[in-house]
């Protein structure tokens, strides 16, 4: 029985499913710009090549997560909250910080550029997981929590401040907070969240159009119409891989937000059901990896804070592309091209997978 338990454990399934994501994530990231990447660098594999280089770098912050004992993670907590404010702030500075379209996101580094959101959303993880192990005091956690995401409303970048508040309030709940202090802290939130869309045209736009996406389709309304047909174009079971048409300059950020459309509208409905299932499979493993941790312990809230971020980010993304929300620019984990958050999300699915090898040893 305890042989078989090993050949079956969560960390393993964890393991095989990131695996194979990173896979599917390849295909589609080279199907959905090789129009982009003719046209724009006459290389139609110059965003796959990259993203391959990428994974490359992400499978080593892999083994790095893996083999790296979760207590140093909490040693270096307070400096890496501490040096992710500072990055949100260097996004701003010129010379430092690169604007595309108005929005502040990016840090220039050479040829490439990184997006200091990502660590911010780990440095949280491993900060409110080693205070929060302690004690949840109120003023302090609002305190803490706020000041990062006010850096990110001013970018702006609500969809990953809305991430950050999830990971933040999810941690205050796992951590044992008061249920009545969460429900009032969480409608206070909801509340404010109102007036900052009603407060800024931008976001208030990205609403009205969510609302009527026929009002204006060859405006506002063109990005979400675009997703809609290709989502009808790939009907049940899709065009066929390598068969999109709205890949070609058609649906904005086509390889990276807005992937799955191009996947939705290649493979169908079926074929759309698989990879979420896939998906479902992934946070399976990850939660049962959590309920292997001790309750309320700083392995706990790590595992549990990581899972929650990536549970988020996919359900966030995803109900974009289904119109179920408003687009908001997030990027889909393991799918969607870019440097700085595949690495990201590959070394913290490194540390769950070792957290799962290091509890299922203690049994």
């Amino acid at each position: 029985m305890k042989a078989h338990r090993q050949l079956a454990t969560p960390e393993k399934g964890l393991l095989a499913m990131t695996v194979l994501l990173c896979v599917l994530g390849l295909l589609f990231v080279f199907e959905a710009s090789v129009a982009e990447a003719f046209s724009s660098f006459g290389n139609q594999f110059y965003f796959v090549q990259q993203q391959l280089m990428w994974l490359g770098v992400g499978g080593i912050a892999f083994l790095i997560g893996m083999f790296i004992p979760t207590s140093n993670w909490q040693k270096a907590s307070p400096f890496l909250y501490i040096v992710s404010i500072l990055l949100l702030i260097c996004v701003f500075i010129p010379g430092i910080g690169k604007s595309v379209n108005g929005a502040h996101r990016w840090i220039a580094l050479n040829r490439f550029t990184v997006q200091p959101v990502e660590l911010v959303k780990f440095a949280m993880i491993t900060f409110f997981a080693t205070w929060m192990e302690k004690h949840q005091k109120l003023p302090p956690f609002l305190f803490l929590t706020l000041l990062p995401v006010g850096l990110l409303l001013l970018q702006p970048d609500l969809g990953s401040g809305l991430i950050v508040l999830a990971i933040a309030f999810g941690l205050y709940y796992l951590a044992g907070a008061p249920y009545k202090t969460f429900l009032i802290i969480g409608g206070v939130g909801i509340g404010l969240l109102i007036l900052v869309i009603l407060f800024s045209p931008y976001r208030l736009k990205r609403i009205t159009t969510f609302i009527n996406p026929d009002s204006d389709p060859l405006g506002a309304s063109f990005h979400i119409h675009q997703i809609t047909l290709a989502l009808g174009n790939g009907g049940i079971l899709g065009e066929g891989i390598g068969k999109s048409r709205q890949k070609f300059s058609y649906i904005p950020e086509a390889s990276t937000d807005s992937i799955f459309a191009i996947v939705a509208e290649e493979v169908g409905f079926v074929g759309s059901l698989v990879i979420f299932g896939l998906f479902l499979l992934f946070i399976h493993f990850g939660y049962a990896i959590t309920k292997k941790t001790k309750s309320r312990s700083f392995e706990h809230l790590l595992a549990s804070g990581i899972l929650i971020w990536l549970a988020f980010q996919i359900v966030l993304n995803l109900s974009a592309i289904v119109a179920l929300v408003p687009l908001t620019g997030i990027p889909l984990p393991f799918f969607s091209y870019g440097g700085s958050s595949l690495v990201m999300i590959l070394c913290v699915t490194g540390i769950l997978v070792g957290i799962g090898r290091r509890t299922t040893r203690n049994l």
